[in-house]
């Protein structure tokens, strides 16, 4: 896959379950930790929180 389609393919991921998506880029990291975390408090902060670290 290229670089743009798999960025595309890990927000959609995001938006539908927060952690997968960083699951996928970041593996078992402090990042993960930290967006189930967050989705666990409430869907929506793990949603930004995703969102925000796929896209930095």
């Amino acid at each position: 896959m290229s670089n743009s389609t798999e960025k595309c393919v890990s927000i959609v991921l995001a938006i539908i379950l927060p952690p997968l998506g960083v699951l996928l880029k970041f593996g078992c990291q402090t990042e993960f930790w930290l967006c189930l975390l967050l989705t666990l408090f409430g869907y929506l902060p793990g949603i930004i929180y995703a969102v925000y670290v796929l896209t930095k």
